[in-house]
C-alpha cells in the first residue's frame, strides 16, 4: 500500500506538472512559449507521461484510473511490481484498485499546485478566465455533452487499448511507447475537448483551480467536468473488456 502510494502520487504529480506546465507556458500571458500551440502542447504532455511512468515504475505506472480499472476489466491479476527486479509484486485486490484511485487524484492535485507556483505571476497577469482554467482541465471547442463524451471514451480506448496490446508484444520501448501513444491520441483526436482520456488528470487540477485564489479565473466549469471523469472511466473498461478477445 506504502508503495502504490509514494510511487502514484510521484508519478501522477511529475505527469500533471509538466502536462499542466506546458499548457500554461503555451497559453498564459507573457510566458516564454505563448502561442507555442497545439503541437508543443501535445509533445509536451508525451514527454510528461515519460517522465511520469519512470517515476512510478514500481507500481506499473498507471498514473491514470482508465489503465487501473481497464487492467481489472481486462482480468489482471497484478498490477505492478517485478520480484525478478526486487519490486513487490502488487495483487488486482479491491484495496489496491482504491489506493490506486485515491493516489492518483493527490498527486494530481499536487502537480496542478505546483504549476500554479511556478507561474503564479502568469496566473495573475491573465485576464480570460478561459485561459486560466485551460491550464487546469480540459474544455471542448464545441460544446455538446453527448458528443463531448463519445470523443473521451474514444480516446481512453485507443490509449488503454494499445497499452494492453504493449504487455502481450515483444518491445524495449518501455515509457517512450506510453508517452508517443499519448501524442498520437493528443494529435490525432483531441481536437474536440483537449483529451483528457484521464479522469485525475481533469478532475484533481479543476479542484485546484476552484480552491485557488487566481484573479480573475472565473468559474471551474463543474457543469462539464462529469465528462472527462467518466468518459475516460468508460473507455478504460471497454478497453480491457475488448482486449480480452485478443
Amino acid at each position: 500500500m506504502g508503495t502504490i502510494f509514494l510511487h502514484e502520487i510521484a508519478g501522477t504529480a511529475m505527469l500533471l506538472l509538466l502536462g499542466g506546465g506546458v499548457v500554461a507556458n503555451a497559453i498564459l500571458a507573457k510566458t516564454k512559449g505563448n502561442g507555442g500551440g497545439w503541437l508543443m502542447i501535445n509533445i509536451g504532455w508525451g514527454l510528461a507521461v515519460f517522465a511520469g511512468v519512470y517515476v512510478a515504475y514500481a507500481t506499473g505506472a498507471h498514473l491514470n484510473p482508465a489503465v487501473t480499472l481497464g487492467l481489472l476489466a481486462n482480468g489482471s491479476d497484478m498490477f505492478g511490481g517485478n520480484p525478478d527486479l526486487g519490486l513487490a509484486a502488487i495483487p488486482a485486490t479491491a484495496g489496491n484498485v482504491i489506493a490506486y484511485l485515491v493516489a492518483q487524484m493527490i498527486g494530481a492535485m499536487i502537480g496542478a499546485l505546483l504549476v500554479w507556483v511556478v507561474y503564479k505571476n502568469h496566473f495573475d497577469a491573465e485576464t480570460d478566465p478561459g485561459t486560466i482554467l485551460g491550464v487546469f482541465s480540459t474544455g471542448p471547442e464545441i460544446r455538446s455533452l453527448g458528443w463531448n463524451f463519445i470523443t473521451e471514451v474514444i480516446g481512453t480506448f485507443v490509449l488503454v487499448f494499445v497499452i494492453i496490446m504493449f504487455g502481450s508484444t515483444p518491445s524495449g520501448l518501455g515509457p517512450l511507447a506510453v508517452a508517443l501513444l499519448v501524442v498520437a491520441v493528443g494529435a490525432s483526436l483531441g481536437g474536440p475537448t483537449g483529451y483528457a482520456i484521464n479522469s485525475a488528470r481533469d478532475l484533481g487540477p479543476r479542484i485546484m483551480h476552484a480552491i485557488l485564489p487566481i484573479p480573475n479565473k472565473g468559474g471551474s466549469d463543474w457543469g462539464y467536468a462529469w465528462v472527462p471523469v467518466l468518459g475516460p472511466i468508460v473507455g478504460g473498461v471497454l478497453a480491457g473488456l475488448v482486449a480480452l478477445a485478443f
